[in-house]
């Protein structure tokens, strides 16, 4: 994995892209066989969505036992990963102010969260983050969502 590829996932591709970093390599077949059973598709739906995912650069044919190729990632979760966050907050004209804000508003990111995160970054000796002052801060949006949250619910 020496260049980084930036491959673009369909929900799908992902999944099975998820099945293979679970495995570390893998049949057709294997990945079909963890996929959820409830939805599971026909084993030439997989197919044809591994090789798709070879074509885009995503995995690799690293051997052939018998018919079945052993397909193996060339892009890690990470990379994938980061690759969406980035088109999330594309859509957003690049800031994350909107997306945290959603977060936090739904309750899906709490001050814990934050602390959390915070204490798990270093900074570089000589850089400083600037933060910037919230209007309320923090403290006071949590006070304020225990307060508007009615009891018993």
């Amino acid at each position: 994995m020496a260049a980084k590829t930036r491959v673009k996932l369909t929900p799908f591709e992902l999944e099975i892209m998820s099945v293979l970093w679970e495995l570390g390599k893998g049949s057709v077949r294997e990945i079909l066989e963890l996929l959820p059973e409830t939805r599971r598709p026909a084993y030439t739906t997989v197919q044809t969505i591994v090789y798709r995912l070879e074509e885009k650069g995503a995995l690799r044919r690293t051997r052939k036992i018998g018919n079945a190729h052993i397909f193996e990632p060339v892009v890690s979760r990470n990379e994938v990963h980061h690759r969406l966050i980035d088109d999330l907050l594309s859509l957003f004209g690049g800031s994350p102010r909107p997306l945290m804000a959603h977060l936090i508003e739904t309750g899906k990111l709490t001050l814990e969260d934050l602390r959390s995160l915070e204490g798990s970054f270093s900074e570089p000796p000589n850089v400083k983050l600037q933060h910037p002052k919230p209007s309320r801060g923090l403290d006071g949006l949590d006070e304020q969502r225990r307060k508007s949250k009615k009891p018993g619910s």
